[in-house]
């Protein structure tokens, strides 16, 4: 075995794939590597980077705080950037989200909502510790969020260490009754105490879509019920499938929300877990067994917070809606191209999200073709990182169209070079 680096990279297998690439800068949609040459980082860089890498106004506020006050433990403390952040996200959020929790990503926001619900329910006395989740969901990596999440080679390994759940077919087209009934059953049993999905889009698992109807009445079971709605918003918040919130396209409201990749604009990392009054006060009590134990080292830390606060001002005060809709058409042209290629297969989009699937035996994360995409792309300074047979584009907002026609183009290429 050689070694090049002590680093441990994530999901990479090592013995495959023995060189990483360099990136020296960013700037915009693109990426600078090692070597002077640009690549376009047409997945946002695993989804985060909103408006674009470097943007002066979110690196202008992380140079002003860093010069202020660098860290302070949040139990017992407080500061300005968190306080302006919390009110911000009152205001963007859908009305019923009225208290924030800090974390630091993703996989921890989802912690954090799965502790509220269950302590929720703990508090009131009802025995309620039953989670639904979706088939072929993705949650992340913490022991907590793998066990909602889909059981599959990315956790196979950790299963002694996971807990039961009750799990939802995906709803697909046609089939939606199915999911349903199955929701419908599980939750008339009494011990659910919430169900937790991404809404419109699975993202890890395939970026497999399902409509804002769907959405909406499975949300509506749970409400006759009593069954608390998670929104893992994670990757779909942010304006990823079109507007700034999935659940927007539902009109529905969660009682639990959980917020990261672009709340800093890909700059820094933070996350935030929002839930209703009532679940608040389910933990608001002189009896300190009450209190809501969940911290980390880092929460809400004043310099990650200053980011999220200049990166939603940039919501604010640029076109950001008009560049996501520019985007979404850019997209819905690319996919065109080959809505008649019989190499690709069950073309779909939300927003500015995009995917479609390469037809080869072997379907899947672990598809041999998945390795051979990513270097083809690699070596055409294109940074897509295929989910198997599946490939799809998921741009910063300040893509041109000559960056979508690369994607697209590349996308065609690979198929006549590699199929």
């Amino acid at each position: 075995m050689t070694r090049h680096s002590p680093i441990w990279h994530p999901f990479t297998q090592h013995a495959i794939m023995p060189e990483m690439t360099k990136i020296t800068g960013g700037c915009g949609a693109y990426l600078t590597k090692a070597d002077g040459e640009r690549m376009l980082d047409a997945i946002s860089s695993w989804w985060v980077v909103t408006h674009g890498h470097c943007h002066p106004h979110v690196i202008g506020a992380i140079k002003e705080q860093a010069d202020k006050l660098d860290q302070v433990i949040f139990a017992g403390h407080t500061h300005e950037p968190a306080e302006l952040l919390a009110q911000q996200l009152l205001r963007c959020t859908p009305d019923g989200l009225d208290y924030v929790f800090f974390s630091d990503s993703g996989s921890t926001s989802v912690e954090v909502a799965l502790k509220m619900a269950l302590g929720y329910w703990h508090h009131l006395g009802e025995k309620r510790q039953r989670v639904v989740v979706m088939e072929n969901s993705y949650h992340g990596d913490t022991i907590g969020t793998m066990s909602v999440g889909e059981r599959c080679v990315f956790n196979q390994p950790y299963n002694p260490l996971l807990f039961d759940v009750a799990k939802l077919p995906f709803p697909s087209a046609g089939n939606e009754q199915t999911t349903f009934d199955e929701l419908e059953k599980l939750c008339s049993a009494g011990d659910v105490a919430a169900f937790i999905v991404e809404p419109l889009v699975l993202g890890a698992g395939g970026m497999l879509m399902y409509s804002p109807q769907t959405l909406r009445t499975l949300v509506q079971i749970c409400k006759k019920h009593h069954v608390l709605f998670i929104a893992d918003e994670v990757m779909t918040g942010w304006g990823r499938t079109g507007k700034l919130f999935a659940c927007e396209y539902a009109q529905v409201t969660p009682d639990i929300a959980c917020y990261s990749k672009g709340l800093t604009g890909g700059s820094l990392p933070l996350a935030v877990t929002m839930c209703s009054e009532a679940i608040y006060n389910e933990h608001y009590s002189t009896d300190r067994s009450k209190t809501f134990f969940h911290s980390s080292s880092y929460t809400a830390n004043p310099i990650a917070c200053a980011a999220a606060v200049a990166n939603l001002e940039v919501w604010e005060r640029e076109p950001v809606y008009e560049r996501i809709e520019n985007l979404a058409k850019m997209q819905a042209a690319g996919l065109e191209r080959f809505k008649n290629d019989e190499r690709f297969t069950n073309l779909r989009q939300q927003g500015t999200i995009a995917a479609m699937d390469i037809n080869v035996r072997d379907h899947g994360y672990l598809s041999d073709v998945g390795p051979r995409l990513y270097a083809f792309f690699q070596k055409k300074n294109l940074l897509l990182r295929p989910l198997g047979n599946t490939l799809y584009s998921m741009p910063p907002y300040c893509v041109t169209q000559d960056d979508v026609n690369h994607i697209y183009d590349a996308m065609a290429e690979a198929a006549d070079e590699l199929l």
